[in-house]
């Protein structure tokens, strides 16, 4: 197949690390990621670094914050009664869960205090510049894995799953 372009679904292997050497995500331990180029769910800097490539390509590539999960944000910071705990208890550095209108949000809580709690809903990476080698090992015009799917149906048939699948 010729160089990957957007519309592409793209089978890759990848391992992400940060400037400091230490790795934080492979997937040369699973199943090649799979993901059609120019979709969502795919950070703007990771998808741009794969058009172009070929089959059995290989690219390391270095994305700043703004190219992957953004700087850190001040406003995703959130305080919160102690009250709304309960009886729970919780820690420094926990992940808690949320519901929002949006679905669930995870956030880490950064300080406790006796009448309120901090945490943080900033991506675990924002605010980091990231280093990612990748490999190509397939290029297609379909999806060939279910997860590729925003329905994860093997079939990706639209009527099936609602928009943005199959497309």
């Amino acid at each position: 197949m010729s160089q990957i372009k957007n519309g592409n679904y793209v089978q890759l292997h990848y391992t992400g690390s940060l400037e400091d050497g230490t790795v934080f995500d492979t997937s040369l331990d699973r199943e090649p990621l799979e993901f059609q180029v120019g979709g969502d769910g795919i950070i703007a800097g990771f998808n741009d670094a794969v058009i172009g490539m070929k089959v059995d390509g290989e690219k390391e590539v270095t994305l700043s914050p703004e190219q992957a999960y953004g700087e850190l944000r001040d406003d995703l910071k959130r305080e919160f009664p102690q009250s709304m705990l309960g009886e729970h208890q919780i820690e420094v550095g926990q992940e808690l869960r949320f519901a929002s209108p949006h679905g669930p949000v995870s956030g880490k809580v950064l300080s406790i205090e006796p009448d309120k709690f901090v945490v943080d809903f900033n991506h675990p990476l924002a605010g980091k510049t990231l280093v990612f080698k990748i490999k190509i090992v397939g290029v297609t015009d379909h999806p060939t894995q279910a997860s590729a799917c925003s329905c994860s149906s093997s079939s990706c048939d639209p009527s099936a799953c609602g928009p943005g699948c199959g497309s």
